[in-house]
Formats: C-alpha cells, sequence, structure tokens
C-alpha cells in the first residue's frame, strides 16, 4: 500500500536532532525511550510511541498505538528540541498525498495501531550530525501534536525522550569507584597498623572515610527533586552503592513480600511494576494532573487484555510512571521506591554479618596459631580484645553511615508505606543515635576529667588506652579541637533530614543543603582542625567543591527559570568538577601508599632510639666515656665490649700503653679487689697481672703518695734527694 511507504515523512522528524549532545552505548542509533502525555482530556490517546532509527542500515522502526472517543481527520505537528533549543518543526496531514496513512485518515473510533520498518532517504540521514550518535545522555525530546483537521482544537500531545543508547552510568566507573575506596581502606589500615601501639598518630589524608563521604555527596546530590540534565543523572548514579543501594532482583522480590505482608502497597510501587514501566520525570509534563496520569496507567494496563483493532496487539506495552526526587534516583537503579530503606537496612545487616564472621575467623586461627606454636607478642593484644575491635569497627560503620541512614529513616517516615518499615526505620535511628550520644558523651567526660587533673586534653591523644577506646571520633583532628567530631556528626545528620524531609521541593533541598555545607566550610577554614596540613587542606578543597556543587544544583530548579542551554552547561561543569576531584583523590591515594611502602619503619626507629639512649643511662661518674671531651664515634669505636666479649679486660699498667688480661669471673672473693687496690703507687708484677692468678700479699702496707708528674716538674725528686731523673721515669 502506498500509505505505507510514507510512513517516513512523518516519523523521520523524530531522528533530526541538528545540534544535540549526550547519549551513549550502541552503534548509530537513536531511540524514543518512553512517553508522557502534555494535554490532559485528550480526545485521542496514545498508549504507545516507540521508534528506532539505525543510520547503518537506514531504516526507522516504529510502533504506535492509541484510541479515539469517534472517528475524526486531523492535523499533526513534530517538534524536535535539543538542550532546550526547537531544532526541527514540522506540520502535516496523514490525508495528504506525500504522508498518507490509512490507519490515522480519518483516526478510527477505538483503538489504532501501526507498526512496522520504513527506510529513509539519504536526504533525511545527511540532515543529522554525528555528535548526535556520540555523545552520552543525549538531551532531546520530540513532541507530536495532534489538532482537528477543521479548526486549531488541540486533541492530544505526547511527548518523548530521544537517546542514542549511550551513557556516562557505566559499570566500569562504579568499579573503578569502588576500587578506590577499596585503596583508601587499605592504606588507612597499613598505616595503622604501621603506627600501632603508638597513641596519638593520625592517619593521612584522604582516609577511607573521606573519599567515602565525597561518593555518598555526590550521590545525594543526583537526589535532589530537581531536573537534571541526563549527563549528571548518569554519573551520579555511578556512586549508589556508597548509599547503600544496590539493585539485586530477589533481595527486591523478598522486600516486597515483607511489605505486602506488612501493609505495604504494591501496585505501582513494586519489582513487578517497575519491570512493566517507562520512568518518566515528573516535570516534563507542567499540566499533567492526578486524573491524567491514572489515565495513563489504566489505558497502558487495559491495552494488555484488549485487542485492537488493527491486526497488531500490544501485550508489551509498557506503563508510564512518572517520578522524580529520591523516587527517581532509587527506581532508575530497579529498587521500587518503598523498598529504598529496607534495602539499605539488608546491605548494611550483610556488611556487618561479613566483618563480624572476619574478625571471628581470625580469632580461631590466632587461637590455633597459639596452641600450635609461638605466638607473635603483636597479636596478645588482639586475642584479649577482639570482642572490643569487632564493636569498634561496627560503630565506625554506624559514625560512616550515619547521614545516609538519616536519610532513608526519614524518607519512610515520609512516605509510610509498611508499618514494620516504619517501626524498623525508627528503632534503627534510634539506636544509632544513642551509641553516637553515649560515644560523644564518654569522650566529653574523659576531656574534662583530664583537664582538672592535668590542665589540658593530651591525655586523649598520649593514653594508649584512651586512644585504643574513642580515637576513632578525633584520631585526625588537633589535641585543641578534638571536639570537631561533634559539629561533623551534627553535619551528617541535617544534611538528611533536609534531603529527605523537602523530597519534591527542590528550591527547599537545595536552599537547605546550601547552607548546611557553607556552615561547615566556615568551620573548617576557621579552626583548620585536622593535625596534618595535607588534611586541613584536602579536606577544605572537598567541601568547597561541595558548596559549588550545591550552587549549580540551584540553577536545575524550576522555580528559578533558567534556560535550557545554561542547566546543560552546568550540568558538563558539574560532572568535570567533580570528576576532576575524585581523579585528584585517586593519585593522593596512590601517593600515601608510595609513602607508607618508602619510609622508614616507626618501630625500628623508635627501637634505635631507645638502644641509645640506654646505652647513654649506663654512663657513670668515674667512665672515661662520661668525658665532654669525648666524641661519642670515638666512644662507640673504642668501646670495649668486644674485648669483654673475647674475655679479656683491660689493665692499665705504669710506663706502657693498655694491656689486656683475661677478664676474672664476676663475683670472685673480694681479695682481688684488695689485692688490686693494694698495689697502687708501686710497680706491678705483670706477669701475676698477665697470668691472671692472685696476687702476693704485699708486704709494706704502708701508704704512699701517688706518683703524680707535672709537665714542669720533670726533675722533681718527691724525697728531696738523690739525681734527677730522666722525664717519664717512675720513682
Amino acid at each position: 500500500m502506498r500509505a505505507h511507504t510514507t510512513y517516513y515523512s512523518m516519523l523521520a522528524p523524530f531522528i533530526l536532532l541538528a545540534s544535540a549532545p549526550l547519549g551513549a552505548l550502541a552503534n548509530d542509533i537513536l531511540k524514543t525511550n518512553g512517553y508522557t502525555s502534555c494535554q490532559t482530556d485528550s480526545a485521542i490517546t496514545v498508549n504507545r510511541l516507540d521508534m528506532e532509527f539505525d543510520k547503518t542500515a537506514k531504516k526507522i522502526i516504529f510502533d504506535v498505538s492509541g484510541s479515539s472517543a469517534k472517528e475524526q481527520k486531523v492535523r499533526a505537528v513534530l517538534v524536535v528540541n535539543a538542550y532546550g533549543k526547537e531544532v526541527y518543526r514540522k506540520e502535516f496531514s496523514p490525508c495528504d498525498e506525500e504522508t498518507k496513512m490509512d490507519e490515522l485518515c480519518p483516526v478510527p473510533a477505538g483503538n489504532f495501531a501501526a507498526k512496522g520498518v520504513q527506510s529513509i532517504p539519504d536526504s533525511y540521514i545527511s540532515q543529522i550530525p554525528s555528535i548526535a550518535f556520540n555523545v552520552p545522555d543525549l538531551d532531546s525530546q520530540a513532541t507530536l501534536q495532534l489538532k482537528s483537521a477543521d479548526g486549531d482544537e488541540p486533541l492530544a500531545c505526547i511527548t518523548s525522550q530521544v537517546g542514542n543508547g549511550k551513557s556516562l552510568a557505566l559499570p566500569a566507573v562504579t568499579y573503578v569507584a569502588a576500587g578506590m575506596a577499596g585503596a583508601a581502606l587499605l592504606v588507612s589500615g597499613i598505616s595503622a597498623l604501621a603506627g600501632a601501639g603508638q597513641a596519638g598518630a593520625p592517619t593521612a589524608s584522604p582516609t577511607f572515610g573521606e573519599v567515602f563521604g565525597w561518593f555518598q555527596s555526590m550521590a545525594l546530590n543526583g537526589m535532589m527533586t530537581v531536573k537534571y540534565p541526563g549527563v549528571y543523572t548518569s554519573w551520579s548514579k555511578n556512586f549508589a552503592f556508597s548509599t547503600g543501594l544496590i539493585g539485586w532482583d530477589s533481595m527486591q522480590t523478598s522486600i516486597d513480600t515483607f511489605r505486602n505482608k506488612t501493609g505495604g502497597n504494591l501496585t505501582d510501587n513494586s519489582v513487578a511494576f517497575l519491570k512493566n514501566a517507562t520512568l518518566v520525570y515528573d516535570e516534563d509534563v507542567k499540566n499533567l494532573t492526578k486524573r491524567a496520569l491514572n489515565n495513563i496507567f489504566l489505558w497502558s494496563r487495559d491495552e494488555l487484555e484488549t485487542k485492537v483493532n488493527s491486526t497488531n496487539s500490544n501485550e508489551d506495552t509498557k506503563v508510564m510512571h512518572a517520578v522524580k526526587g529520591i523516587q527517581k534516583y532509587a527506581e532508575e537503579l530497579s529498587i521500587p521506591d518503598g523498598n529504598t530503606f529496607m534495602t539499605v537496612l539488608l546491605i548494611f545487616a550483610i556488611v556487618i554479618a561479613s566483618v563480624t564472621v572476619a574478625i571471628l575467623l581470625f580469632k580461631v586461627i590466632l587461637e590455633t596459631w597459639a596452641l600450635c606454636g609461638n605466638f607473635p607478642k603483636r597479636l596478645t593484644g588482639f586475642r584479649k580484645r577482639y570482642w572490643w575491635v569487632l564493636a569498634k569497627t561496627i560503630t565506625t560503620l554506624i559514625l560512616l553511615l550515619y547521614g545516609i541512614w538519616t536519610l532513608y529513616c526519614v524518607y519512610q517516615f515520609k512516605n509510610g508505606d509498611s508499618w514494620a518499615a516504619k517501626v524498623l526505620a525508627g528503632v534503627t535511628l534510634a539506636i544509632f543515635t544513642a551509641i553516637l550520644v553515649l560515644f560523644t558523651w564518654k569522650i566529653w567526660h574523659v576531656a574534662h576529667k583530664y583537664k582538672k587533673l592535668e590542665g589540658d586534653h593530651s591525655a586523649l591523644y598520649d593514653n594508649k588506652d584512651i586512644w585504643r577506646k574513642y580515637s576513632i571520633f578525633y584520631e585526625n583532628y588537633k589535641k585543641n579541637y578534638w571536639w570537631i567530631f561533634v559539629p561533623a556528626i551534627v553535619y551528617m545528620f541535617a544534611r538528611g533530614c533536609v534531603i529527605a524531609g523537602a523530597d519534591g521541593h527542590g528550591l527547599a533541598q537545595a536552599a537547605g543543603q546550601l547552607i548546611v555545607e557553607a556552615v561547615l566550610l566556615v568551620i573548617l577554614l576557621w579552626a583548620r582542625p585536622y593535625s596534618l596540613k595535607s588534611g586541613n587542606w584536602i579536606n577544605i578543597f572537598i567541601q568547597v567543591v561541595r558548596v559549588l556543587s550545591v550552587v549549580c544544583v540551584l540553577v536545575f530548579v524550576e522555580e528559578l527559570g533558567v534556560a535550557q542551554t545554561t542547566k546543560t552547561v552546568t550540568g558538563l561543569v558539574l560532572v568535570v568538577m567533580q570528576a576532576v576531584l575524585t581523579g585528584l583523590l585517586a593519585i593522593l591515594i596512590a601517593v600515601n601508599a608510595i609513602v607508607i611502602c618508602c619510609r622508614d619503619n616507626p618501630h625500628r626507629k623508635k627501637r634505635k632510639e631507645a638502644e641509645k639512649a640506654r646505652d647513654l643511662d649506663n654512663l657513670t661518674p668515674l667512665d672515661a666515656r662520661n668525658s665532654l671531651l669525648m666524641d661519642p664515634t670515638e666512644y662507640k669505636r673504642n668501646s670495649t665490649f668486644g674485648t669483654r666479649a673475647a674475655g679479656y679486660e683491660a689493665v692499665p699498667l705504669q710506663d706502657q700503653p693498655t694491656a689486656y688480661a683475661p677478664a676474672r669471673p664476676f663475683g670472685e672473693g673480694r681479695e682481688h679487689l684488695l689485692a688490686d687496690t693494694s698495689s697502687l703507687g708501686r710497680a706491678p708484677t705483670h706477669n701475676s697481672n698477665l697470668s691472671g692468678g692472685s696476687a702476693s700479699p704485699p708486704v709494706d702496707r704502708a701508704p704512699r703518695l701517688p706518683d703524680v708528674m707535672f709537665s714542669n716538674q720533670a726533675n722533681y725528686d718527691p724525697h728531696g734527694h738523690g739525681a734527677p731523673r730522666a722525664h717519664g721515669q717512675a720513682y
């Protein structure tokens, strides 16, 4: 039939996207993604609108169906927009010879459908720029309006997103981000082990908590109730894992069953519903009322059960599901809106169970090691305190996820649904808050106790037991700013409450979050609380990017009426800015790993210093090493330790260099001491000394003056008679 040969005249304009940029994964393909009604109380309803253009094959596949209350002739107006700008407009009639369509000339009363494949002339293909097939997340819309042929009365209006199948939401990006978080955790762990037993040692930034917190910030930005460009929506979804949103069909099905048994509504809030739905942004249709939206759902469900008048049946027709905010973010990950909190709860439970099993397994290995062989002393502390290690690990996870947990709990309270889910949200939030409040009170109590006793809070860092218990809250802060962890906890709580509590109101979300982020930035700039300079600058830079990100989010708020072109440019700037910071953090993690591997072992350095101090502490007042004129290196070189170890000791002999005699055993009788001292002032019997035997008792014990000779008294005779002696000759 000739009518079918002219389908391209109406359908080809859907692919004329002129200067469009944004979309990525297939080869030269443009495709519509769902549709929304842009007119209420339409005389003609469209139940399905799928079009796909393959540039290589030069063909377009179309599938259009709908229903009409009466038979009537129509005129169609097709408008294509790219990044907020109109790039194509065409008005035609399905009854014209050039655009003849039998199914729509006139539109029949009841159901109608048109489905087929048509070739597209090169003249149309040449008008499509190549960039439309290459740029990720193509931001383009095609709108089809139907008007009465004898007037301008609007009969129907349908809008559809057009994309090229390419996107920044890539599994590779998620894997790289997860690898970064794992590397940061490994580096932080190695740094902690290197400083084990040393209280007050901070961890170099970026730490695991800082990296994970940054990923959470990007994910939270994507949850705001604003219309982002597709490129940023896809980018933010890559970091959903940091908030606990992980799509897992079997787990989602189990949650649906749980909600169904506890008062949840699964009609349009379940895994089964999402599999048969196409998500569209709620604000795309400004005049869409709730009644019209319900009609769309009803038409789509009825179409699954009703045979159309034409030869085509639409058994795979999908529901158009309008979403926004947190709901949009979660359901794009195949997680039903009502399952968000339960999903995070189960993921947290799985992590806690895995950590517990790993710690207990390590405990069993250590106990077995202790029974079978020599157990290293370094691991003795873990054997005694492994329950505390487990409790500390769980507390660290609670501190890391507290802001996210607050967000999902408040969101669960706001949306209702399952009563059991609300109870679990309230109980867990209360428990987590109580744990953090308890630790805060304990740390505050200890700090003020030692403040009274010692005049400062140094015990929080210098006392090994206190450091081991509470350092996870303040280990990277200066001693004067140990309390900064309290504003940090309040910041996480406030951010979660603002985003979840104001869900659905983009302006309130953006304004509230901007205030929260700005206050934290002011605190960091004022206090610079981190012990390391690198920690201060890295965290300040991260916070600056957070503030700038929220400023960019304000551009996307519908109430401000910013042009679509500006929104698109801002979305690209936001992606580039956050990607650059993420790359810098990855580089810094690698640098920290290299520094840890190359620097001196602090334990070995500490042992050397202790040995040196212990050696100097052995000096006695009569020891020649105590001389101020003696060089320490000279002392080490002339040390008699080697000769003593060989069995000899230094014995000074008059008029001769120092000789060495066999060392006498320790504890031998005092007569040796008397024998040695009795010979003072007289020429010793060299043979007896060298042989190491006992000296004969002296015959004459009369005291004598010491043989002291001064340089200017070489010829002095102490007895006042006799010839002068030669220099150096003993009297």
